[in-house]
């Protein structure tokens, strides 16, 4: 398969896994805060207050696929650029998703233990009908799996240049 294809499907594969990942990261957040959902994710992508688990994952598919985008995008066309060998190019880009996931799941589980330990730091605009503390923790979990996508860039620009100097020492 022609390097270039092989950049198509894997950019496809971290737009797939960032859906997934959002869907499955809410039905956690979803356990933490529903009010989080009912009073603002589900009015805020046109959903029923009653929408549940299920809606919940909709949300985080629909939030969070084009992260895939952004976060594959870079170290992806790094990789197709640089590399010589197809194997490993697809090597280093399957390593640098599965290191993006790994890295948001870390930043959601970070959200979740500030919004137990810092209470009353942060300011939020919390609507009247939801109750306040796990509201918050659901929002920070949120904010931390956009930050830990964000540090999976990172990591998969260092996915594929360590994969990169790999592949010329045994060249």
């Amino acid at each position: 398969m022609a390097k270039p294809v092989m950049f198509a499907l894997l950019l496809l594969g971290a737009v797939v896994a960032a859906g997934l990942f959002g869907a499955l990261h809410n039905q956690l957040s979803y356990s933490v805060g529903p009010d989080y959902f009912t009073t603002f994710k589900f009015p805020q992508f046109g959903l029923e207050p009653d929408a549940g688990r299920l809606g919940a994952a909709w949300v985080g598919f629909r939030a969070s696929w084009w992260m895939g985008l952004v976060i594959g995008a870079l170290p992806l066309l790094y990789g197709l650029a640089r590399m010589r060998k197809r194997s490993t190019f697809l090597g280093a880009g399957l390593g640098a998703i599965g290191l993006a996931v790994i890295a948001a799941t870390i930043g959601v589980l970070i959200g979740l233990v500030l919004g137990f330990v810092a209470q009353g730091f942060w300011e939020f605009d919390v609507p009247e009908q939801a109750a306040p503390e796990p509201f918050i923790r659901a929002a920070l979990m949120h904010g931390g799996a956009y930050l830990g996508g964000l540090v999976g860039i990172l990591l998969g620009l260092w996915t594929m240049h360590s994969a990169l100097l790999f592949e010329r020492r045994t060249s």
